[in-house]
């Protein structure tokens, strides 16, 4: 049982670097993306539309494979599992995240830009220091939903090899004919679930508090 665990924490460590340089480059890649969504040019519109609608209508799952292995049917190149795993992932959630962005960008009122430039405030001021802060308290239950999901979704990294906590168990249960090793990895899941939603509580908590 105390190589299982051993075991098991290994593949949490994994699942949980997935978690970190996941959210490490979607988080700013997804604003950046929001905001070519929103561009006032229409061929860059179309482009960053077209690449989220790839995205959120293609399972995680198939991309996963796509970028394991397209690399070396297009262009004769591959790279490790780990590496493939971070590029889809990354890539997917840019996309949702991108999405939540712009929801919480066009909630704010056009009026509080207008009077910020009456004040003569400059736009850099206006954005950081008064749109901003408006826009991470409106997209958080929804940025917390998401990132929620990413644990979970850390699962399907075993899709392409990646010892991530899931595989792990799998192959503790088949080698040992038993669901316990399922077991504990659902309880894993639960606790890393249960912290991140603190945090996003606690989190919400402190934006109303500075409100």
């Amino acid at each position: 049982m105390s190589s299982l665990l051993v075991q098991m924490l290994e593949g949490t460590v994994t699942s949980l670097q997935i978690f970190f340089l996941t959210l490490l480059f979607s988080l700013p890649l997804g604003f950046v993306v929001a905001r070519g969504r929103m561009s006032k040019i229409r061929i860059v519109r179309w482009l960053i539309d077209l690449y989220i609608q790839i995205m959120r209508g293609t399972p995680l799952i198939l991309q996963l494979i796509f970028f394991y292995f397209a690399p070396f049917y297009l262009f004769g190149a591959s790279y490790d599992r780990f590496t493939a795993c971070i590029v889809a992932f990354v890539v997917n959630y840019s996309a949702y995240f991108a999405e939540i962005y712009r929801s919480g960008l066009q909630s704010i009122d056009k009026g509080q830009y207008e009077a910020s430039h009456v004040l003569g405030f400059r736009k850099s001021y206006t954005f950081f220091h008064i749109i901003l802060p408006q826009v991470i308290k409106k997209i958080m239950p929804a940025l917390g939903n998401e990132v929620i999901t990413l644990v979970k979704d850390t699962a399907l990294a075993q899709t392409i090899g990646v010892a991530e906590l899931f595989r792990v168990a799998q192959t503790a249960s088949s080698r040992e004919f038993s669901t316990v090793p399922i077991f504990i990895a659902g309880i894993f899941y639960f606790v890393m679930n249960y912290i991140v939603s603190r945090i996003f509580v606690l989190a919400e908590k402190k934006l109303d508090y500075y409100r």
